[in-house]
Formats: structure tokens, C-alpha cells, sequence
């Protein structure tokens, strides 16, 4: 390894040797069983790969409490299964119908990086970006319909985005018949790093404060 690039990812090593001497050792019992047994958590979330938001940080979870998939902008997209790469859904179909989680949350955030290139797509030239935030064409459009001010338009769309995938979510014949039968729920969450406030949307599409 180049002597540059050991320099630059010496904190990693540093993070990884404090987890080994200290919480590995520490929770060893705990790890062990956790190996031994398999994985049971009881929720999934589908959060933004954003480098500032770590669900597991914000909400104490320890390995084996929630299954997390992260990718741009939290997105869920529609069911449709072909021979295309499809890494959520297929992330999403193990946690049901394998781990058979009873809460499916969607997790977006304030300034959001990929909500920021889709609002502003007419100007980008990507390979994948551009393509996968198609998802949350319906959202941009509704923020833009309601405002042409960026920073507010911007937040409107994160949060609506996140309703989109909810939607999405019950394309899944799957999900749909789990939701029907009570065994699963969903949830939309939103968070503010900035304020560390978190905000739940309601049975009527409203975001509301935490609790």
C-alpha cells in the first residue's frame, strides 16, 4: 500500500483497532451468538448512502437490530423483476420473505445529494444518476409545482420523495400481502441533521416532529 494512501486511510485503521480492543472484546458473548444464530431484526431501513447520515449512529442500533440498505437518495423503485440488476429489491425481498421484518422504513434527509441532481438534471451528464433518480420524477415535480425557490423546493421534494417510495413499496405483490395481513408496516421518516430533528409522515402525508 502506497505510503500516501496508508496516510489518508489511517483513521479507518485507527476506528478498526479501537472496535477490536474495545467493543469486540466487550461484546464478544454477544457477537458470537449473533454468528451462531443468524440474523433476526425485527425492521429494515432504506436510507440515503449520504457519507454524513448513519442510521445506526442516530438510532443506537446494534449489529443484528435493523437490516440497512443505503443507496442515492433512500429511493425505492417500482416492482419490476426482469433479468436487469436490481440491488434494493432484491435487498428488499430478502428482508421480507427471508427475515421477515415487521417495519420497512423510509429514511430520507435534508440536503440531500441526489435530490439536489435531480432537481437540477437538466444540467447533468451521467452514466447512472441521472437515470436512477428518474424514480423521483413525481416528487420534483410536485415541489416544483408548488414553489420555484430552490432551498424550499429542494425540501419539498426530499420529503415527497420518500411518499414515492412508499408507493413503490406496495408494488410489491409481496409487501402488499404482508401489509394487508398486518404482518408488516411501513414507515416514512425524515431527518435534519442540522437541527437533529427527525420527522414522521402521518396517515395523511404530513411530516410531523418525532416524539
Amino acid at each position: 500500500m502506497a505510503e500516501h494512501t496508508r496516510t489518508t486511510l489511517e483513521p479507518f485503521f485507527e476506528g478498526y483497532r479501537q472496535f477490536r480492543e474495545q467493543y469486540f472484546r466487550e461484546n464478544k458473548g454477544q457477537i458470537e451468538a449473533l454468528m451462531a444464530k443468524g440474523q433476526k431484526p425485527k425492521a429494515m431501513m432504506i436510507a440515503c448512502s449520504d457519507s454524513r447520515i448513519d442510521p445506526s449512529l442516530k438510532f443506537g442500533v446494534n449489529p443484528g437490530e435493523m437490516f440497512i440498505v443505503r443507496n442515492v437518495a433512500n429511493l425505492v423503485p417500482p416492482y419490476g423483476p426482469d433479468n436487469a440488476y436490481h440491488g434494493t429489491s432484491a435487498a428488499l425481498e430478502f428482508a421480507v420473505r427471508d427475515l421477515q421484518v415487521e417495519h420497512v422504513i423510509v429514511m430520507g434527509h435534508a440536503k440531500c445529494g441526489g435530490i439536489h441532481a435531480l432537481m437540477q438534471h437538466e444540467h447533468r451528464q451521467d452514466d447512472y444518476i441521472s437515470s436512477w433518480m428518474k424514480i423521483a420524477e413525481p416528487a420534483r415535480n410536485f415541489a416544483l409545482a408548488k414553489t420555484k425557490e430552490p432551498a424550499a423546493a429542494q425540501r419539498i421534494c426530499e420529503q415527497e420523495a420518500v411518499k414515492t417510495s412508499l408507493a413503490n413499496l406496495m408494488t410489491f405483490p409481496w409487501v402488499t400481502e404482508r401489509v394487508r395481513t398486518g404482518k408488516l408496516e411501513l414507515h416514512g421518516w425524515y431527518f435534519d441533521l442540522e437541527t437533529a430533528s427527525l420527522f414522521i409522515c402521518d396517515a395523511a402525508g404530513a411530516f410531523k416532529p418525532a416524539e
